[in-house]
């Protein structure tokens, strides 16, 4: 399955979550709620993943937790937020680029139209892929 493929199963198991719940819960609610779903999909879901970061002669075994990883091919970042930030999109790509993976999903269910609050950001992919 590619990370595309990937990519759209997410985007609408969030669009269905989304429909359900509505904006304003926390975003650990969505998050396991989300994972749920991406596994009765079929979807191999890996949820808070450490992942270490390394610098010179020093590991940090948990640099940084991901949200969640599919199929050990697509970051997640959710987030529960009045609107985005720069920062947001600039953290997953820096994730992705950590892990060594292409793609990462930045989705903000705290908005009134989930399609207005779902980034994509790719890491080495050109944006239309």
């Amino acid at each position: 399955m590619t990370e595309n493929e990937i990519a759209k199963i997410v985007v609408d198991a969030a669009y269905q979550l989304h429909r359900h719940f509505g904006p304003g819960l926390h975003e650990t609610v969505y998050e396991v709620c989300l994972v749920h779903e991406l596994k009765k999909r079929g979807l191999q879901v890996e949820r808070q993943k450490a992942v270490a970061v390394h610098y010179d002669s020093i590991t940090f075994e948990e640099g940084f937790r991901a949200d969640a990883v599919i199929e050990d091919k697509v970051v997640l970042e959710l987030k529960a937020v009045e609107e985005l930030h720069p920062v947001h999109k600039k953290q997953l790509l820096t994730y992705l680029r950590l892990m060594d993976k292409r793609l990462g999903l930045l989705i903000n269910f705290d908005l009134e139209l989930i399609k207005d609050g779902i980034v994509r950001v790719a890491n080495g992919l050109p944006e239309d892929q």
